[in-house]
């Protein structure tokens, strides 16, 4: 007699690209994300970083904005920073990663 399956949990990947909902300042935009992730045993945390695609509903973003990003895995808070000549800004946590 075999027992129950086991449960199946989501762990975090070392990358993720695809879309992504950015919840910031009561706006929810969706987008394309291109995310990439290690562990840092010298911390003991998970640290992600990637950038988000350009959005015009992002054109009053600033660099330091604390947001949340959400993919189909979880969710995470974020900190936006540098935006590129193509619009994108870098999005950065630590921790469990929204992928």
């Amino acid at each position: 007699m075999s027992g129950p399956a086991p449960a199946v949990a989501h762990e975090p990947q070392e990358s993720y690209d695809g879309p992504a909902t950015l919840l910031a300042d009561g706006t929810s935009v969706s987008l394309e994300v291109r995310l990439r992730g290690h562990f840092q045993p010298i911390d003991g945390l998970f640290h992600w970083w990637g950038r988000v695609a350009a959005d015009d509903a992002l054109d009053d973003a600033r660099s330091g904005s604390t947001v949340t990003l959400r993919t189909a895995y979880g969710e995470a808070p974020a900190r936006l920073s540098d935006r590129d000549p193509w619009g994108r800004f870098r999005v950065s946590g630590t921790g469990r990663p929204p992928f």
